[in-house]
């Protein structure tokens, strides 16, 4: 053999090892791509962002109607509300796992007492603590601007989403209470100049296996 052919066969193999560990090399993405994500078991958490929470308990909101009649539209600092420290006791006490199931329809009620449907609208279980209850009596009873709420809160909401008719349903509930929270869209259907998101909300308790028909409804203004 040629000192010729010996330099092409030793080029020949050294080609060929490159090019196996290159393919080698692309292949090992494509084997990661296939793998599933890991599940944190928040499944709130996981499929929502805290920023496209849409309550007052995360994300304050001046165009939400509340149970207050009268709507404040110029706050001075010193009127916004200070919320207590965030309870992480009562919360960390709280069941995450359930068998509860909570059912019913969101609609306001017009002045001719017809059923305007909260339609793809989302909804919340906020868990009743001291936390939530001051939420409660201030900005939703009291109609007042509250600060933003600890971002804590996000971990122990419950999420779902109301059908074409206002239908929605939360599965595996756990037992206790909660702030059924929810935002009805309504324009010149209600007598409003520019459409605005109706807050409604109302505390519901639940136990073991139970379901609950709890409607969340309200009349207008």
């Amino acid at each position: 053999m040629t000192k010729k052919q010996l330099l092409f066969l030793s080029l020949a193999s050294l080609m060929f090892l490159f090019s196996g560990c290159v393919n080698e090399s692309l292949a090992l993405p494509g084997m990661g791509s296939s793998s599933k994500p890991s599940q944190s078991g928040n499944t709130w958490a996981d499929e929502t962002n805290i920023n496209d929470v849409y309550i007052d308990d995360l994300d304050e909101n001046n165009n939400t109607a509340t149970e207050s009649e009268t709507m404040i539209t110029e706050e001075s600092p010193q009127s916004v509300v200070k919320r207590i420290p965030f309870p992480v006791g009562e919360y960390t006490r709280l069941a995450r796992i359930g068998k509860g199931t909570v059912k019913g329809t969101i609609y306001i009620t017009d002045y001719s007492g017809n059923k305007i449907p909260g339609k793809e609208t989302r909804l919340y279980l906020n868990p009743a603590t001291s936390y939530s209850n001051q939420w409660y009596k201030e900005s939703y009873i009291g109609g007042k601007k509250m600060e933003k709420a600890d971002s804590r809160l996000f971990n122990y909401l419950r999420f779902t989403a109301s059908d074409k008719s206002g239908n929605f349903a939360f599965y595996g509930v756990p037992t206790g209470s909660y702030y059924l929270i929810g935002t009805v869209k309504c324009g010149t259907e209600c007598g409003y100049d520019t459409p605005k998101n109706i807050r409604i909300a109302k505390k519901i308790s639940i136990r073991g296996n139970q379901i609950l028909e709890a409607d969340l409804a309200r009349p207008v203004d």
